[in-house]
């Protein structure tokens, strides 16, 4: 029996085969110098992906999660405020206001699959303090109008950006508009760590001395605690690895762009949706997320054409069973509801060939 050869959603491997010396010998410079916890790997990426984003600051940390845990402290964003984000979002955006005691209140997206401008408008009371806006998928929201409101509502403006290394908004790279920006560095990002890693960037070095303090422990001189801090310091080896990989992103981006054009441009199956793109949005394409009527029909079509498919995300967060509390139910949010039951994430990465890709098009065109 021949074993016919699987399209995977993601292909870790193939990317890092391609890397895999060069990260070896950074591994080697971090044992040689046994700078395993923060230290001069981590520096030398927090500079190179300032320069990168073009900000003045860049801050390593252990993961997304706790990225946007540390942005809402440094705002001084706790107990009594709250935070409005997208309802179509992964749960951990939701977890940064919820560690920093603050309570979410979510808004549905618009036709874009972005967080909804009018929206938030609806949303905001006297105890709202930040919006975070998520560049879901790789594309960025639309900033000028969530500006525009956080300047008339005094609200401070923090950019999710996990899903959006090197994204780009009116042609400026996404990561500078908001007071910070928040990165993960999952190894299945199009920037990824090999490990856990996050980032934030920032123009206000206020922020960066109070994240500095309490990304380690709080405190600014060892063994001397001013507040009460976290171990959220980014290891070495991550650091290196992703110097190593800094060095990639805008050829790895270019290639997803080229292979979303494709998509955009010969999907042609009316039962298929794809994401709209405003003429404002650079995306990088971390996942190409379309939607079907009947998702489970789609996914097991694409499994008996070998095409493996995946999910981003089946349950808006307003629905978990973590966020209960709030007193949400469906029909609160019908578009993000819509986009949650019915979205399916075609593959996509910088090492799929013209073949597959060919391929991905022309099972998606005979459903």
């Amino acid at each position: 029996m021949i074993e016919r050869d699987k399209i995977s959603c993601l292909d870790l491997k193939g990317q890092h085969q391609t890397v895999k010396k060069e990260i070896f010998e950074a591994f080697e410079r971090v044992y040689e110098k046994t700078a395993f916890s923060g230290g001069p790997f981590v520096e030398e990426f927090e500079k190179k992906f300032s320069k990168y984003i073009g900000s003045k600051y860049a801050i390593g940390v252990g993961n997304g999660t706790v990225s946007l845990h540390l942005a809402m402290l440094a705002l001084d964003i706790g107990p009594g405020d709250e935070v409005i984000i997208p309802a179509n979002t992964f749960i951990a955006t939701a977890w940064g206001v919820s560690h920093a005691g603050a309570t979410p209140v979510f808004v549905d997206c618009d036709d874009t699959w972005e967080i909804d401008p009018l929206k938030i408008e609806e949303a905001i009371t006297n105890k709202t303090k930040a919006i975070i806006g998520v560049h879901l998928y790789g594309q960025p929201f639309d900033i000028d109008k969530i500006k525009d409101i956080c300047d008339r509502h005094n609200l401070f403006l923090v950019e999710d950006a996990a899903q959006a290394h090197g994204a780009r908004y009116k042609g400026k790279t996404v990561g500078v508009f908001g007071e910070m920006a928040c990165y993960s560095f999952y190894p299945g990002k199009n920037l990824g760590a090999c490990g856990e890693g996050g980032g934030i960037t920032t123009n206000n070095k206020k922020y960066v001395e109070r994240i500095h303090s309490l990304r380690n422990h709080g405190c600014k001189v060892r063994y001397f605690h001013d507040e009460i801090g976290y171990n959220y310091r980014m290891g070495g080896l991550e650091g290196a690895s992703l110097s190593v990989k800094l060095d990639y992103i805008e050829s790895w981006n270019n290639k997803r762009r080229s292979i979303a054009e494709k998509y955009h441009e010969q999907i042609i199956n009316p039962k298929v949706k794809l994401q709209v793109v405003p003429d404002y949005a650079d995306g990088v394409h971390h996942l190409f997320v379309v939607t079907v009527e009947d998702k489970q029909a789609f996914v097991n079509h694409l499994a008996e054409n070998d095409i493996n498919a995946a999910y981003h995300y089946p349950i808006p967060c307003h629905l978990q069973k973590a966020y209960s509390y709030l007193g949400h139910k469906k029909g609160d949010f019908p578009k993000s509801e819509y986009l949650a039951f019915h979205c399916i994430s075609l593959p996509m990465y910088a090492e799929l060939t013209d073949a597959q890709v060919d391929k991905v098009i022309r099972i998606v065109n005979s459903y």
